[in-house]
């Protein structure tokens, strides 16, 4: 039981944070293929975009990620109660 309440909090948080971090690594590899293309080498180039977009990404899904988040913890407290 140890190992199915593991692997549903591994599989949650994969869930939750795979939308920003998929942006933000898509955005790097947009501006890094601009940055070669343009032979721009501004390293600080890539970081206000990457934060504006991942913040966006999580202002859109914040509903579904409080939800899924939120199943977990109904799941677990399922178990919980099951058990006493």
């Amino acid at each position: 039981m140890i190992m199915d309440v593991a692997r549903d909090a591994i599989f949650t948080m994969l869930l939750v944070s795979a939308p920003p971090l998929l942006a933000g690594m898509a955005i790097g590899l947009v501006i890094a293929l601009f940055q070669t293309l343009t032979q721009i080498q501004e390293m600080t180039l890539i970081f206000v975009p990457k934060i504006i977009l991942v913040f966006a990404v999580i202002m859109l899904l914040l509903p579904w990620m409080v939800r899924e988040v939120s199943e977990f913890m109904e799941r677990l407290m399922d178990i919980a109660v099951s058990l006493s």
